[in-house]
């Protein structure tokens, strides 16, 4: 069962269609993988540089806002006012409380300039504070290693960090100079800062239009601000690009700045980055699906009109195995297909033909054992009638008679045997029998018939047909000879052409020939197919045409030259080596 379903899967189209779509799938798949793995690398290393580039352009904006507070802080430092008063506390004179309240206004009076500053103080040069008014100093407040770096920075702002006293607040601390006295150190301007200062997570989020977080830290990596939601101090330490945390792969770029020192990192996950991976997979295997159903449909197409011609042709052979050889019908397809079944037609027709030759000499053979059968009515009672007349002339002394009794009794057994062994006999055997049938003739016509055969010994052996020139001469003598009434001469005559394989055999007579018209109704008995058992003049050289062209082909037929008053010459090709 399984092997009957399996030969009926096996068929062309079906091969066709399953190599046509095993080469699609292959296809589909190698340009699918591809594609999907060249954008999508695309799309994450776009991605990447767009991210680079926000960084870049975020580090801009944190060095920005440095040196915005880093342009405030020096304002301060170098208002007129502010160095007036500092000036006048190095001098001895102590600030009042009113001088106090009018420099706090003053300085407070920048904060408006900026909305990430919480608060400014104020210290003077022995680290006594200004405002806001209470008694705490410059070292008890930050401690003496920021003080000593702030002294060391000459005037410059030094960023501390978180603020000692309120660590939710970040510190930035300056020398105070004075102009007026040579640039000395006359004081300390503290600024606290607003963490919201440094937060612009909005233009990291319309730059990279991904969820992206960003991490900024100091020179000695603590933390200034962040907004990831994980465990920050893995991704500030993170010597690779990604790391992994919580079962999530994240991209990390980050950015030193040359003026703060201060890293940015922008955290960003894979998956965010590959959101347009997601797209382009359904959009390549929704292609891929379109692709391979309009590639089954047209390789459907393709091997259904590839074999409906050679199915149509299978048909009518198979109705060749029933018996029923037709032609197939002119096929428009490909030039292989038309030419396969012009060739099939024309083993067909071929195939025909031999049919109908081998049912022609089959008819033949039939009637000529028909007519053997009739022949053969108790054929051993007329051997022995011959026979016992011949011994009767014998004694009679009547030699002449005699011969011609044997010569009968031969010719009858020669012409009656119908033994298919005996259906081919040798060309000197059937000369033989023409010499005992023209024996026989010159009883009946006496000095009035003459003949002559001429055959080379080297033809002796060829083998041809039986009873293949014998009607010939029969012809010759009844048509021929027959109509004279003077001396009639009959020639038999074999030559062997050493040149080619056949040789030729001609029956010639000296007769009175034949008139045109006689010959044109030869001619077409002659050349007419049909199997004919009629009766009359010429049908002997029709029978002998036949019969040549069953043993030997088509190609071989009798020809016939003819004159009036001139006689008769019958040609005839055979090939030496005897059955076809």
């Amino acid at each position: 069962m399984l092997t009957k379903k399996l030969n009926r899967f096996n068929t062309l189209r079906n091969q066709i269609l399953t190599v046509f779509l095993f080469v699609m799938t292959v296809v589909l798949l190698f340009v699918g993988v591809t594609t999907f793995h060249v954008v999508s690398t695309l799309l994450k290393n776009n991605a990447e540089e767009q991210i680079e580039q926000t960084v870049t352009q975020a580090n801009g904006r944190l060095e920005a806002l440095y040196k915005q507070l880093d342009g405030l802080t020096n304002q301060i430092t170098t208002n007129m006012y502010v160095q007036q008063m500092l000036l006048k506390e190095v001098n001895g004179d102590y600030l009042g409380f009113r001088e106090r309240q009018n420099l706090q206004q003053l300085v407070n009076s920048f904060q408006t300039y900026s909305d990430g500053i919480q608060s400014f103080e104020l210290y003077t040069s022995n680290y006594k504070r200004v405002f806001p008014l209470d008694e705490i100093d410059l070292v008890n407040r930050l401690g003496i290693h920021w003080v000593k770096q702030a002294e060391e920075a000459k005037g410059k702002m030094v960023w501390i960090g978180r603020d000692p006293k309120s660590p939710h607040f970040f510190v930035v601390l300056r020398q105070i100079r004075l102009m007026d006295r040579w640039f000395s150190p006359g004081g300390y301007l503290l600024v606290r800062i607003n963490p919201e200062y440094f937060q612009f997570t909005d233009f990291i989020t319309s730059k990279t239009k991904k969820q992206g977080y960003m991490l900024v830290a100091d020179r000695d990596l603590t933390p200034i601000f962040s907004n990831f939601v994980g465990d920050s101090k893995e991704i500030l330490h993170a010597q690779q690009r990604t790391v992994q945390q919580n079962g999530e792969e994240y991209i990390v770029v980050k950015q030193t700045s040359p003026l703060t020192g201060w890293v940015l990192m922008i955290v960003t996950p894979v998956s965010a980055l590959t959101d347009g991976v997601a797209i382009l997979k359904n959009t390549i295997l929704f292609s891929g699906a379109i692709g391979f159903l309009i590639f089954f449909i047209f390789s459907l197409f393709l091997s259904t009109m590839v074999t409906q011609p050679i199915l149509k042709l299978t048909k009518a052979m198979q109705r060749g195995k029933d018996g029923e050889l037709r032609p197939s019908p002119p096929i428009s397809s490909t030039v292989e297909i038309n030419e396969l079944n012009d060739t099939y037609n024309a083993l067909v027709e071929n195939i025909n033909h031999l049919i109908q030759v081998v049912y022609e000499k089959e008819l033949v053979r039939s009637r000529a054992e028909l007519k053997a059968l009739q022949a053969q009515i108790n054929p051993h009672f007329l051997f022995n009638t011959l026979d016992a007349l011949y011994w009767s002339l014998v004694e009679k002394e009547e030699e002449e008679l005699a011969q011609v009794v044997l010569n009968m009794s031969e010719l009858f057994r020669y012409t009656v045997s119908n033994s298919k062994q005996d259906e081919w006999v040798t060309l000197y055997e059937e000369i033989e029998h023409i010499r005992r049938y023209m024996e026989i003739m010159k009883l009946r016509w006496g000095d009035r018939l003459l003949w002559n055969i001429v055959i080379p010994a080297s033809c002796f052996d060829i083998r041809i047909p039986k009873l293949l020139i014998q009607p010939l001469v029969e012809n010759a003598v009844l048509h021929g000879i027959g109509n004279k009434t003077d001396l009639g001469i009959v020639w038999v005559t074999v030559e062997d052409c050493h040149e080619s394989s056949d040789i030729v055999i001609k029956v010639a007579d000296d007769g009175y020939g034949m008139d045109e018209q006689t010959k044109e109704k030869v001619n077409e008995l002659l050349n007419n197919k049909e199997v004919s058992s009629a009766k009359g003049s010429g049908m002997a050289l029709v029978n002998v045409n036949k019969r040549l062209q069953l043993y030997y082909g088509e190609e071989r037929k009798l020809v016939i030259h003819s004159e009036l008053g001139q006689g008769t010459v019958v040609l005839l090709k055979i090939p030496k080596s005897g059955e076809e």
